[in-house]
């Protein structure tokens, strides 16, 4: 078991940590706009293409937990606290797939195509319903909202660690930071 992330975990975890909140971010930005001006298209456009570039580097980094495993916990943690990790983990996982799924979906009952930054369109397969979709979005609205309050709670929980206990465990996910241990592979 590595004592440490990889230098490819730790990418990923703050890669999509910045995209997460630019995500979210960017779609303040069509409030600039008057309704039907092109760049709220583009502010959707970008929007969809950056959800589509978090669900993979998302399914990237699952992969890579499965294949390299996580560095073990500190051994004076309680089982409530490896618990509380456990879930809150679970949820930002959960949330990392789900949100972005729910945003095709969306996506499509809106009646528009996927597009990844104008590489690639993936058709709508199902019939645009613009009523679903309103409830869809509330899902994709709340989903958002959940993520940032459980990653507030991932963050204030990592400063604890580091802070309060100084027991190692947010300098396990901090860039150059831990010994990597020889002839694991990222």
């Amino acid at each position: 078991m590595p004592n440490t992330y990889s230098a490819t975990q730790k990418t990923l975890h703050w890669l999509i940590a910045l995209l997460i909140v630019g995500v979210y971010l960017l779609t303040f930005g069509e409030d600039f706009y008057e309704r039907g001006h092109p760049m709220r298209a583009t502010i959707w456009w970008l929007h969809i293409s950056f959800g589509l570039l978090l669900l993979g580097l998302v399914l990237a980094r699952i992969g890579l937990r499965f294949t390299r495993g996580t560095p073990a916990l500190p051994p004076e943690m309680t089982p409530v606290e490896r618990g509380a990790s456990q879930a809150v983990h679970l949820g930002l996982y959960l949330l990392m797939l789900g949100i972005p799924l729910v945003g095709v979906v969306l996506t499509w009952l809106r009646g528009d195509t996927l597009s990844f930054f104008g590489l690639f369109t993936i058709p709508s397969p199902v019939e645009a319903d613009r009523t679903l979709g309103r409830s869809v979005k509330e899902i994709h609205e709340l989903g958002a909202n959940l993520i940032l309050a459980l990653a507030a709670v991932h963050a204030a929980a990592a400063l604890w660690h580091h802070f309060v206990r100084r027991d190692g465990v947010l300098a396990r996910m901090l860039p150059g930071r831990g010994n990597e241990q020889p002839g694991l592979a990222d």
